[in-house]
């Protein structure tokens, strides 16, 4: 699939720490909020987001935790270390992975020694997307969570400069272990924010979709943007927020792509919301017709992200291009530590 559209992103607008570590709070970002109807663009700050959404409006979080998914292990015959970067758990409780060697390719059968108490084997290469591999860990559940925090470490792409702590990578409302990269679009809200915007009156809910791996480290590979299955959970309790925000022609405001795809997976034709638990290959783009989601607030993307789709079933392609070229020239940053897009 090919993005609507391409632009030049230079290298210095990759946000290489978290804000907090520029001299910010972490609600201190940059807002570029885009009118869905007229088109206006108006560049701002995230502490003033109360100022451009309305009472009644529903924001919906995603509550997923982002693990250290990221783990460095032998390999029993010898050959050169590997990396394991976990992408989604199965419900057999195996887990894709991407397997990162120094040389030679993986292969079925290989075992891996992580440390103390954790091992894994390769068992077979994924149909869908060819660079992930099945792997069976020697725990699981809870256990293996544990394990997790013990020997793994957060994902971490080339242009960030330096390693950080796992708490960096986590928004103030993830509760719930199981997302490979962080849920970012929700990362610079505060408890500060949040009590802001409940005494504006505006609503909140939460679902929970466990982020995939952003980048298979093939550039081939994901300039096709193979569509990845991740789990996913709206309660019944989301599911009636919003239901009854739409009732009452309230706006539906996603925090974050992951919730977009949450809400319209779980969206019947006719626009009302189900209680479901599954997995998501879904794909939103112009061509989708939004059944539940009026807004979002996300990050800013990168040229030929599979992203940049999603926004097109939100805006016109063409304003979206003029919003990043003008966000470039007054050099917002990008990626998960970054600057922010809100559209309503």
């Amino acid at each position: 699939m090919i993005a609507p559209f391409t632009f030049a992103l230079p290298p210095e607008l990759a946000a290489k720490e978290p804000p907090e570590r520029r001299g910010l709070a972490r609600d201190g970002v940059r807002l570029l909020v885009i009118d869905r109807r007229t088109h206006r663009v108006e560049h701002t700050r995230f502490t003033r987001i109360g100022e451009h959404l309305r009472a009644g409006d529903l924001l919906v979080f995603n509550a997923s935790r982002t693990l250290p998914a990221a783990l460095s292990g032998l390999v029993a015959d010898g050959g050169p270390a590997v990396e394991v970067r976990l992408a989604e758990r199965l419900p057999d409780d195996s887990w894709l992975a991407l397997l990162v060697r120094g040389s030679g390719e993986p292969r079925a059968g290989l075992e891996i020694e992580f440390g103390p108490g954790l091992s894994a084997v390769v068992l077979n290469r994924d149909r869908h997307i060819p660079r992930l591999w099945r792997v069976r860990f020697s725990a699981t559940g809870p256990g293996l969570v544990d394990l997790l925090h013990r020997l793994g470490r957060p994902v971490r792409y080339e242009y960030v400069e330096r390693p950080w702590a796992l708490d960096e990578y986590q928004t103030v409302f993830a509760r719930e272990p199981g997302s490979a990269e962080m849920p970012s679009a929700g990362r610079a809200f505060t408890w500060r924010i949040l009590f802001d915007l409940k005494k504006r009156g505006i609503e909140t809910a939460e679902v929970v979709l466990h982020t995939g791996l952003s980048s298979y480290l093939d550039d081939e590979l994901d300039a096709s943007h193979p569509a990845s299955e991740e789990p996913f959970r709206v309660s019944a309790e989301a599911a009636d927020a919003v239901n009854r925000a739409r009732a009452a022609g309230r706006r539906v405001v996603a925090v974050g792509t992951t919730v977009v795809r949450a809400l319209e997976s779980a969206a019947t034709w006719h626009g009302r919301v189900r209680a479901v638990r599954g997995y998501t290959r879904l794909r939103v783009a112009a061509g989708h017709h939004l059944k539940v989601v009026d807004g979002l607030l996300t990050g800013l993307h990168e040229p030929e992200a599979s992203h940049l789709d999603l926004l097109t079933a939100f805006l016109p392609a063409g304003v979206v291009r003029a919003a990043y070229e003008d966000a470039v020239r007054r050099k917002y940053l990008w990626h998960e530590f970054g600057d922010l897009n809100l559209i309503v």
